[in-house]
């Protein structure tokens, strides 16, 4: 996580698809399908058909370990941002309620086009289906 001037904003950043960890699993309910994981700066985050996971290691030792659990319920609206000729990342975002923000900053680099519309697709399928 980088941004911490505004209380109500966060900022991750993620650099491509990996395997789901297995120690984010233990955070997936019963009734809950896990579809797929992308990298962070030092873990991944996790998204299923119920919520978004994000795995926040903090300090030198990464040690301490912050998760935010996104629930498609609770997204108000999302705006995706496409990378320019000279842009090293796109951005999606994501407006909660009670006024939060998430930023997901996907950078540049080897299907990183085919990974912003993947996580894009699965945010609007399942808001969708959860706000419907």
């Amino acid at each position: 996580m980088e941004d911490q001037t505004n209380n109500n904003k966060r900022v991750f950043n993620f650099y491509g698809e990996v395997e789901i960890p297995k120690s984010l699993l233990y955070f997936v309910s019963r009734n809950e399908q896990p579809l797929f994981a992308v990298k962070t700066v030092r873990d991944a985050a996790l998204f299923t058909d119920k919520k978004i996971l994000i795995c926040d290691k903090q300090g030198i030792t990464g040690k301490k370990t912050e998760y935010y659990a996104i629930p498609y319920s609770k997204i108000v609206t999302y705006a995706i941002e496409t990378a320019g000729h000279f842009d090293m990342d796109s951005e999606i975002k994501l407006f909660l309620t009670g006024g939060i923000e998430i930023e997901m900053n996907l950078l540049r680099g080897k299907n990183m086009d085919q990974l912003l519309k993947k996580v894009f697709n699965v945010i609007n399928e399942y808001v969708t289906l959860s706000n419907g």
